[in-house]
């Protein structure tokens, strides 16, 4: 809607997890070369940690995609709240067993295991991928663990990847688990960005599409969508697409810092040291209920915005966006 606009040939802040748009932090090339090994040397339990909307499905994506992956063959399970007969099930019809195996588990293992050496004896490698992994009960990590261990006397037939925000690290440490944990044979972690590398993010994915970033943000906007969205890669597209949006409503080249806070008004984002603080009142007052949001007050560019203390969201003639995202990674 914007691209010509700004110079762009393709929308650069879509939510799709596209290899094509893939930038590496220091943390993030550690987390890729964690997988890329992991494939490559068929290790057989491996775990990728980080926040919700850090980039784990992307890393995922560009791994399983790439050359060094091309002799994988892999399974995806995006969805894992699943009860045990319906996880049998879905394995069975992903990795293209029969109709039997996937109402038994007893000749689910046994075809598994057939077509696992089968595949192996091809020079293929089989891999099962779990993203968002935190949500899997304690009953898949077991199936999962056992799984694991379908192995030749000489090595694995089944690699297993673990992609969970925070709270699968800490399920791990369940005592229940620790047959699993000791599994695992590599773990990496993901990591929000920082300030600079939330500018180099930008302006890679601008480039990526086609256009000059400096065309696009003011520094001082770059600075507000780096401390709304935590450094949150997911949430930083949020705001810089519809933050485009509405500076091609308006006519706004570069899109300065005042558009930016509409936005965030918009979507009730909240800088994280707010966030710490109600939440310290709240507790202390001992109040069951979460506090109204206090309007945000924008700050005005070196451009063309007027300084204003009308609370932000009250703008005249801009587009309104009634949208909220979600929390996957």
């Amino acid at each position: 809607m914007y691209q010509r606009f700004y110079g762009l040939r393709e929308l650069p802040f879509e939510l799709t997890p596209n290899p094509k748009f893939l930038f590496l932090t220091p943390r993030h090339r550690e987390a890729l070369s964690n997988l890329q090994y992991g494939m490559s040397s068929a290790k057989p339990l491996t775990v990728m940690v980080g926040e919700a909307g850090t980039g784990k499905t992307t890393l995922l994506r560009t791994v399983l995609e790439s050359e060094q992956c091309r002799h994988v063959r892999w399974v995806c399970l995006n969805n894992p709240v699943l009860t045990r007969e319906d996880f049998v099930k879905t394995l069975a019809a992903r990795f293209e067993l029969s109709a039997e195996a996937g109402e038994s588990k007893a000749a689910f293992l046994d075809e598994l295991e057939r077509v696992l050496i089968e595949r192996r004896s091809r020079g293929e490698v089989s891999a099962l991928v779990v993203d968002e992994a935190q949500s899997l009960s304690k009953d898949l990590l077991e199936e999962i663990r056992l799984l694991a261990n379908i192995e030749t006397s000489e090595e694995k037939l089944l690699l297993v990847i673990l992609a969970g925000q925070p709270e699968f690290a800490e399920k791990l440490n369940d005592p229940g688990l620790r047959q699993l944990k000791q599994r695992v044979a590599l773990r990496c972690e993901i990591a929000p960005f920082d300030l600079p590398e939330t500018g180099a993010y930008i302006a890679s994915r601008v480039r990526t599409a086609g256009g000059e970033s400096a065309r696009l943000f003011t520094r001082e906007a770059v600075m507000a969508i780096h401390e709304y969205a935590r450094g949150i890669p997911r949430t930083i597209n949020v705001i810089c697409d519809n933050a485009l949006l509405s500076g091609f409503a308006l006519g706004r080249q570069p899109v300065g810092r005042q558009i930016v806070m509409d936005v965030i008004a918009d979507f009730d984002l909240r800088r994280e040291d707010a966030v710490d603080q109600k939440t310290a009142e709240s507790e202390e007052a001992g109040a069951d209920t979460e506090p109204a949001p206090e309007p945000f007050e924008g700050s005005p560019d070196s451009g063309d915005e007027q300084t204003s203390s009308r609370p932000i969201g009250q703008a005249a003639a801009r587009p309104k966006r009634f949208a909220f995202f979600g929390a996957r990674s």
